[in-house]
């Protein structure tokens, strides 16, 4: 349901009010900068720590290790968010550690034995950031989205955010290429940091946190009573419709192979250049750019069947990934991307229309949960019946059917739910015909 000014948190006093497309495009220059610093540094961990010192099994821990907190903590700090409300105190402290820890790799090889220590401790914090922000930063985009349309929102956002993952490693080899170090990367990268932490502290200002203390007066009190009996209709529904879309998310993920496994067949069987490899994955991370804004617009004319094409799409990744030929491989790669894309924002808006607003740190953090399960069981899937083409399709096609069935009855439960606005989901209306454009004031 799109809200009433006078429905809307007020800014803090002295700072101009935000339009929603305006904080939706800040927060994505704010993904886009800390993307570039993330994703930066991450294809450098491994040789960093090996400079350093480290045995294959040792930053076999390491990186392993930060990948499971960045998906595993999201299970405290989301409902630790809820219950504070404290969301805006979760994104900047997330954000600050990958702020501080990336650029902080720069003095490691100077250190000596400690140095390998170091940078353990910073390659591990720099995904405990992802972990502490991501849930808070996703109910703080999906309060300032709801206006303009939560599909739109989270899709310009993820096409943002894409756009750093593509340009940090860029920014990255530029330096080891012009230097011949790695030190000096990790110091660069310190720029776009400063940049997104200034950008957030101004973002501050101008946006409380959500579901904060109702002012005092009858039409308020009012409000806090629909508010009140909608949060206990909507709970209820908690471990019913949202269980069986996450559900859903574990067996779509299981069947979404990593990209590193493309990768290697690009290298061992088609016989693509290593050099070449980050250019295949950019073309990816293009697809899902695409994929993103395609689904996220649709989302927020047609609701949550717009989803039941993920299935669809994960199904076709092996068929085509994993061919003898470049071509229909380089077409897998981009379905890859288009899923990925999917997943990672239009998905989102689901999860908030589908819980209520006081809980949706906890929701995202438990959704993160069973999306990383499922990443587990595909990596070992993938693995085991990476030799036999035929039946790895055949156990991915499985998976994706038993995601479709629960997918379509998540998207038919919520059609039938009840709620205040006419649009497919509790509290969500059609989106304007005619919302504006993106624009930043």
């Amino acid at each position: 349901m799109e809200q009433r000014p006078s429905d809307r948190p007020a800014p803090q006093r002295g700072a101009p009010p935000a339009s929603p497309w305006g904080m939706v495009l800040r927060f994505g220059l704010v993904s886009l900068a800390v993307d570039a610093v993330s994703d930066g540094a991450r294809p450098l961990a491994g040789p960093l720590l090996a400079q350093l010192g480290a045995s294959a099994l040792v930053i076999g821990l390491v990186t392993g290790g930060a990948e499971a907190a960045a998906q595993g903590l999201r299970l405290v700090f989301g409902p630790w968010a809820d219950r504070t409300g404290k969301y805006w105190t979760f994104t900047l402290a997330g954000y600050a550690l990958t702020a501080l820890c990336i650029p902080l790799l720069a003095v490691t090889p100077a250190l000596g034995v400690a140095g390998l220590m170091l940078a353990s401790a910073l390659i591990i914090g720099d995904r405990v950031g992802k972990a502490v922000r991501s849930p808070a930063k996703t109910v703080l985009l999906a309060a300032v989205a709801e206006p303009i349309g939560r599909g739109r929102g989270f899709a310009v956002h993820k096409s943002l955010d894409l756009a750093g993952a593509f340009a940090g490693p860029l920014i990255a080899s530029a330096v080891i290429a012009a230097t011949g170090a790695l030190w000096p990367a990790f110091a660069v990268l310190a720029i776009p940091a400063a940049f997104a932490m200034a950008l957030l502290f101004r973002m501050r200002r101008r946006m409380p946190d959500p579901h904060g203390p109702p002012v005092p007066g009858a039409r308020d009190v009012q409000k806090a009573s629909d508010d009140r009996a909608s949060a206990a209709h909507q709970r209820e529904h908690l471990s019913a419709v949202f269980v069986l879309f996450a559900v859903s998310a574990f067996f779509w993920s299981a069947g979404l192979v990593a990209f590193g496994v493309i990768a290697f067949h690009l290298t061992s069987t088609v016989g693509v250049p290593v050099a070449a490899v980050p250019l295949v994955y950019a073309a990816g991370m293009a697809a899902a750019a695409l994929g993103a804004l395609a689904s996220g617009y649709a989302y927020d004319r047609a609701g949550g069947a717009v989803l039941l094409v993920l299935p669809a799409l994960v199904t076709l990744i092996p068929v085509l990934a994993f061919s003898s030929g470049a071509g229909p491989v380089l077409a897998g790669v981009f379905v890859w991307g288009a899923a990925t894309g999917i997943q990672d924002s239009t998905v989102k808006a689901l999860v908030a229309d589908l819980v209520v607003p006081a809980r949706q740190g906890t929701a995202y953090g438990i959704f993160a949960g069973f999306e990383g399960g499922g990443a587990l069981a595909g990596g070992a899937l993938y693995g085991a019946l990476y030799g036999s083409q035929p039946a790895l399709i055949a156990a991915v096609a499985a998976l994706q059917a038993v995601s479709m069935v629960l997918l379509l009855a998540t998207v038919v439960r919520s059609f039938r739910r009840p709620g205040p606005g006419p649009g497919p989901f509790p509290g969500t209306g059609p989106a304007p015909e005619s919302t504006p454009g993106p624009e930043l004031e």
